[in-house]
């Protein structure tokens, strides 16, 4: 099958790493990629928001299957456009994607389906949402409605702290996203990502992960897109995997279909494990960055066989398998991330790493030089995974492969996967 991969982060470099190793795959395009990815196919000069561009290429092509990575896209309809012209595509449609496209969506889809979450209300203007805020017992979590990259929330510890939230985002801090706002009751307890393939009738499990977003040890600093990651979760067991599975996922296959909105593709339920039993915090409609560059090193079954078998309606019968090992990933980032930062350092010694250490290095935000070098070109630069019998013993063999890669301006945390 010829394939066309959307996206050009370290998800995409995890994505195009496990696709291609698929005997199904004869081609792989990657579009637009990154320096990582050209390693497993060719790549294509089209962004991923470029939804007419991507149309065109998948035509031209005559594209198998499209797998779209980020979720601007699939918000915005790419899904949609293909399935028009005949082509296959992972993803959900942008009425499906409304769940991590509109967080208002996704709490009142979540209250007419039954599915535990906090307690919560939605505002434009300021007034309001402050009183809200001060009315629930300890602090409160203001979300941007729309998508703001994953940094669209801001976690207060009172109602002044809130207040002030409120206040920056109905202003225009993350644009038109924070146009609209919610205010969320925070509740307590461990964070556990739920991963799960829907095919539009049927739902199985994937993998379980936690993610580190804030910026600095200790979960200290702002939100960011995610500094590292492991899988499978400390908390993870059958149990607490068949509870996620009947409360939520399912129930999530089963009212989109109900709805007339059937979802077909990766569904990241992020929870909290409360007192009550796991509430959602958000849904996501596609791999996480980084969760996916640990769970696709752990996933034993075919990535592409996986994806078809989505296209066609046929999970039901479909068997994953998983190495039992676990796996950590350490984002490096460049210095003033989530905020300003620089571009243009020079990376030495990521292309050594892998076949050095064993380590897997997938590219987030790199570019190359003429020269062939390996600069920093983003804010999340390098993601650096490895896989051991135990989390700690995965955690020291991914922090010994950053410390083979040398370049002047970056941070990372120092804590990633150490509870």
């Amino acid at each position: 099958m010829k394939i066309i991969l959307v996206g050009s982060g370290g998800r995409e470099h995890a994505l195009a790493w496990a696709i291609s190793d698929s005997p199904l795959c004869d081609e792989l395009i990657v579009t637009p990629g990154n320096p990582g990815t050209k390693a497993y196919g060719r790549r294509a000069d089209i962004a991923a928001e470029d939804i007419d561009g991507l149309v065109h290429l998948a035509q031209t092509e005559q594209a198998d299957i499209v797998v779209i990575g980020p979720e601007v896209p699939l918000v915005e309809g790419l899904a949609d456009r293909l399935e028009a012209v005949g082509i296959r595509a992972f993803g959900p449609t942008a009425a499906a994607a409304r769940l991590e496209g509109s967080k208002r969506f996704a709490r009142d889809f979540c209250k007419r389906h039954h599915i535990p979450q906090p307690q919560w209300d939605y505002f434009s203007t300021a007034e309001p949402a402050r009183e809200f805020a001060a009315s629930l017992s300890g602090g409160a979590v203001v979300k941007a409605d729309g998508l703001a990259a994953g940094k669209g929330v801001t976690v207060c510890d009172n109602a002044e702290q809130a207040a002030t939230s409120i206040e920056e985002m109905l202003a225009g801090r993350f644009g038109a996203a924070s146009a609209q706002i919610l205010v969320e009751e925070r509740i307590s307890g461990p964070e556990f990502s739920a991963f799960a393939l829907l095919d539009g009738e049927e739902a199985v499990w994937l993998a379980s992960a936690q993610d580190h977003k804030r910026a600095y040890d200790g979960d200290e600093g702002p939100n960011t897109g995610g500094m590292g990651a492991v899988s499978p979760s400390r908390f993870e067991t059958d149990d607490l995997r068949e509870q996620i599975m009947q409360d939520i996922i399912r129930p999530v296959a089963k009212g989109m279909a109900a709805e007339g909105n059937p979802y077909r593709g990766i569904l990241y339920a992020g929870l909290m494990l409360t007192d009550k039993g796991p509430q959602v915090i958000e849904f996501n409609c596609r791999f996480g960055d980084p969760e996916a560059q640990v769970i696709l090193p752990r996933m034993k079954s075919d990535l592409l066989s996986a994806i078809y078998t989505v296209t066609e309606g046929g999970l039901k019968n479909f068997d994953m398998r998983w190495d039992d090992d676990s796996a950590v990933t350490i984002v490096m980032a460049a210095k003033g991330y989530p905020g300003s930062y620089e571009k243009g350092s020079r990376i030495y010694g990521a292309d050594q790493l892998e076949s050095a250490s064993g380590c897997l290095v997938f590219h987030a935000g790199t570019s190359q030089n003429a020269d062939g070098q390996i600069i920093a070109n983003g804010g999340r630069v390098l993601c650096v995974t490895a896989l051991g019998a135990t989390r700690q013993q995965a955690r020291m063999k991914a922090y010994a492969g950053v410390g083979e890669i040398t370049w002047d301006d970056e941070f990372y945390r120092s804590d990633i996967a150490a509870e």
